[in-house]
């Protein structure tokens, strides 16, 4: 039977156990390790089997980033008192 790899973002998961292993330990050090898969997949030079993995991971840290922004989106309403104001940044 094949095991999985893919761990999917849990809220809290850094507490007292640590990070999951293969999880990131930020959102920054998650979307510095996309950035590094990305500009390497684009140079097109990976063979066949690095490009799906890589493929696969950068999958796995795309949902850890969406998670995290989630959670904090949550916290931001709680902090609001239950509104959302709209980004207006620019």
């Amino acid at each position: 039977m094949a095991r999985s790899t893919h761990s999917a973002p849990k809220e809290g998961s850094k507490d007292r156990l640590g990070p999951v292993p293969g999880e990131p330990a930020s959102y920054e050090q998650a979307l510095s390790e996309l950035d590094q898969l990305v500009e390497q997949m684009e140079q097109g030079q990976l063979p066949l089997d690095r490009l799906l993995d890589d493929y696969k991971r950068g999958a796995e840290l795309l949902a850890y980033c969406r998670g995290r922004l989630e959670a904090v989106e949550t916290q931001v309403k709680l902090l609001e008192e239950g509104r959302l104001k709209p980004w207006t940044g620019t």
